[in-house]
């Protein structure tokens, strides 16, 4: 499949987004229960798109995590960066540490993204 200027310029744009995320090791907290500590999707998805946003100094793009992050370290969710031309580009989120009530998180943007479905 042959890619037009312009998506191959916008799947840049997305590669970008990826390599900074990589080079800048992001991380992010949130504060949850004493009991079973997790970080809730709904709260996870704005926090990773706030801290992409920062390392690019660009606006929040589309962020949707399907699950809560379990706050024990290693564990890992995957996320989804969704472009306003509908490509996609996957988002892996790592506990790095949990210490009570805060999860702390490190994330990392795919390599490539995954153009629109038609």
């Amino acid at each position: 499949m042959a890619l037009s200027g312009q998506d191959q310029h916008h799947i840049s744009g997305l590669a970008a987004v990826a390599a900074s995320a990589l080079l800048v090791g992001c991380s992010g907290s949130g504060s949850v229960g004493n009991f079973d500590p997790r970080l809730s999707a709904d709260k996870l998805a704005p926090t990773v798109a706030v801290k992409l946003a920062a390392t690019r100094g660009q606006p929040k793009p589309d962020i949707t995590c399907p699950e809560d992050l379990a706050g024990k370290v290693g564990n890992t969710t995957r996320c989804t960066l969704t472009a306003d031309d509908g490509s996609t580009l996957g988002v892996t989120v790592k506990v790095s540490s949990a210490d009570g009530d805060n999860i702390n998180f490190d994330f990392k943007a795919d390599d490539t993204a995954s153009p629109a479905a038609n």
